[in-house]
């Protein structure tokens, strides 16, 4: 555009004079109804959808059309100070006049009559605001007419606040910014209500001059406009010449700030599943998410290149989901980052073994002290075997559940069958998915598609006592419980017994029952775990599903699990005392038939048939000073292997009199296998 020559300055001014001296002479009845017959433009322009943690703070926020920023507004959310700099500045009269400030447009066209050149605006804030409603020339004396008219029209339909809410949601501030809350995020990462005086000045300035003013591009007139605006506000007493004084010294913006993106992948999951919400508050805790999103892209950074994980946080005792983590790195390609791994269908691993434990307390097939057998089986050609290809003979169901064996859990889901225990998942508030029609016995062993969200759910009704609360993410939503899965006794040994879990190097034994998972192929490593408050998921490995080599959920997901609890809070919180009607006996105080688990259709064996340990006897104590223990058999079938303490020490043994190192001193559990999967124990202590 050329520059307006001395002429055209005068011709404008003295044309718009006129023009209001017109229609004075007209008549006051003629202008009101040349006011009232205004048509105004639209004023409810779209505002960015927001998404809000549970103390209000903004998580994600969304461009609206032609990718501009601009936020919705309410006075109570701008700083105070702010307001009474701008209407300092920009327009002193504005709580009184009408929409034309009579005085300051004479003495802006008397000085531009005077120099030739525009010396002040004689614009009003609402005619600023008329301006951007309509994106109208302003050069023009007919644009300015235009203006005078819509501000005359918008002061009597509506109140100053609002007014002021209008331009402060549409005034620019350089580049695709549009409002005061939009630029006080990406000027300075902070909503406007906690603005310095030094920020207040720069965002009173730039609207005047939005890309000449910019303080990324053009620092130097940023500084002189804001400088301007200080000057004035110490001269007329809205700040003290100490306040401005220092305020003259802050440094400026160099760049423009990404606008907050926590919980990127669940807010895009809500916002398509909610489209006509514009604000989102939800239960996450905004500094809390920022900590996991962090963990999680450390610990995808430790673990590989194209490794992807997944995090879930929640509050089992209100249902609430404090955190939730999609991904490493929402942009990052590499990782597949856009998928939300918190949803995704993945294979649970051993993730599922401790409700099938629970539900088989319940049913009374087994106790946590019953003595269960962990040998060859093979139900109709399926034939389990256990992750390292070791059977451990005889042990405690209490041992099976912590050593994660696949053959006892095997034997439990087919006396309750498949059917019931995909029951209780659906009880439990999952959504399991199979891959064929029917349930089978590999369901157990990670043979169903979850997601970690599934899983998180499950665990909090474990946690909460075997029926827990819908999770939910919306804040206000109405609490709702889920059916029971199992008995809160059934949900007390399991903490108890998950508890006893030898934690990751460095962790606290013993605060935390968790339970790890590693899916076929190493696909999916797993972490899931409560103390008495929260609840904790971890899912690590590729988006993609293709198998992570050496990926075990004991050796990658647990450490992450109590990393993630140590951010969560300073301490763990106990696990509840056991229900009143939980029986805690030795195996040789348990009633018979839960003394050992036997199928319904077991073919029992002879007693000649299995091996027996003849010494050391049950229950021996023994002084060895170091040297080997001494092993004598008898039955069974050769080659045998021997467990201390259900570790192999010796394996492929023909001979029936043998010695095995000694395991130290205090008690120990010495197990024989046979060929045939049959095993002997004793249990002895060492002086």
């Amino acid at each position: 555009m050329p520059k307006p020559t001395v002429r055209s300055v005068h011709a404008r001014w003295l044309s718009l004079i006129c023009v209001l001296a017109l229609g004075l002479g007209l008549g006051w009845r003629q202008f009101d109804a040349w006011v009232d017959g205004t048509e105004l433009p639209l004023t409810l322009a779209e505002t960015s959808i927001e998404v809000l943690d549970r103390n209000g703070r903004l998580l994600r926020v969304y461009p609206v059309e032609d990718g501009i920023w601009r936020m919705g507004l309410r006075l109570d959310q701008v700083d105070r100070r702010f307001v009474e700099m701008l209407i300092a500045y920009e327009d002193r009269r504005f709580r009184s006049h009408s929409g034309v400030d009579v005085l300051a447009l004479v003495r802006a066209g008397a000085q531009a009559l005077r120099h030739g050149r525009v010396v002040s605006g004689g614009s009003t804030l609402t005619m600023q605001l008329a301006r951007l409603l309509e994106d109208g020339p302003t050069g023009r004396w007919s644009g300015k007419l235009r203006q005078i008219r819509l501000a005359l029209a918008l002061e009597r339909r509506l109140s100053k606040a609002e007014i002021l809410t209008l331009y402060l949601t549409h005034a620019p501030y350089g580049g695709n910014v549009e409002g005061l809350r939009a630029a006080a995020y990406v000027w300075f990462g902070k909503e406007p209500r906690r603005l310095t005086p030094a920020e207040a000045a720069l965002l009173v300035a730039l609207p005047q001059a939005p890309e000449g003013r910019r303080p990324d591009r053009a620092p130097e007139a940023a500084l002189a406009a804001r400088a301007q605006v200080l000057g004035r506000m110490a001269a007329s007493g809205v700040l003290s010449s100490e306040d401005g004084s220092v305020a003259q010294k802050a440094s400026l913006p160099v760049a423009m700030a990404a606008m907050p993106r926590l919980a990127p992948h669940l807010a895009d999951r809500l916002r398509s599943e909610l489209p006509g919400a514009r604000r989102l508050s939800l239960t996450v805790e905004a500094g809390l998410q920022a900590r996991m999103e962090r963990l999680v892209q450390a610990a995808a950074r430790r673990a590989g290149d194209r490794l992807s994980a997944a995090l879930i946080v929640a509050d089992h005792q209100s249902g609430e989901i404090l955190a939730s983590v999609g991904s490493p790195e929402y942009a990052d390609q590499g990782r597949q980052g856009f998928v939300d791994m918190t949803q995704a269908l993945r294979s649970p691993g051993s993730t599922l073994k401790p409700l099938i434990y629970g539900l088989a307390f319940d049913q009374g097939l087994v106790h946590p002290e019953t003595l269960i057998h962990d040998g060859p089986v093979d139900f109709d050609g399926y034939a389990p075997q256990n992750f390292d290809g070791v059977y451990r003979g005889d042990l405690r169901v209490r041992e099976a559940l912590q050593l994660s064996l696949n053959i006892p859990v095997v034997k439990l889901t087919r006396e309750l069958g498949p059917a019931q225990v995909m029951a209780a998942l659906r009880r439990g508030g999952a959504v399991p998915q199979l891959p064929g029609g029917t349930p089978g016995l590999a369901i157990s062993l990670g043979g169903v598609g979850v997601s970690l969200q599934d899983l998180v759910q499950i665990y909090a009704g474990l946690a909460a006592g075997g029926q827990g609360l819908n999770l939910r993410i919306i804040s206000g939503k109405e609490k709702a419980e889920t059916a029971r899965m199992i008995s809160d006794v059934a949900a007390w040994h399991l903490g108890d017994i998950l508890r006893d879990l030898a934690p990751p190097t460095g962790a606290r034994a013993g605060v935390l029952a968790y339970k790890t998972g590693t899916s076929y192929g190493h696909r999916d490593a797993w972490a899931v775990g409560w103390d008495g408050r929260h609840v904790i998921g971890i899912w690590m490995g590729r988006a993609d599903g293709t198998p992570v080599p050496g990926a075990f959920g004991g050796d990658l997901a647990a450490p992450v699990l109590f990393e993630a609890f140590g951010l969560l809070k300073p301490d763990f919180e106990t696990l509840p005392p056991p229900p009143a009607a939980t029986l805690i006996v030795s195996a040789a105080e348990l009633p018979a038939p839960l003394r050992r688990f036997r199928a319904r259709d077991a073919v029992f064996e002879q007693a000649g048939d299995v091996p027996q340990l003849l010494f050391p006897p049950d229950g021996a104590r023994l002084a060895l000073d170091g040297q080997s223990l001494p092993l004598k058999l008898r039955g069974g079938q050769a080659p045998f292997v021997v467990l201390a303490d259900g570790k192999p020490v010796i394996k492929g043994v023909q001979a029936r009199e043998l010695e095995i190192p000694s395991p130290g001193k205090g008690f120990s559990d010495i197990v024989v296998v046979d060929a045939a999967g049959r095993s002997a124990r004793v249990a002895l202590q060492i002086e």
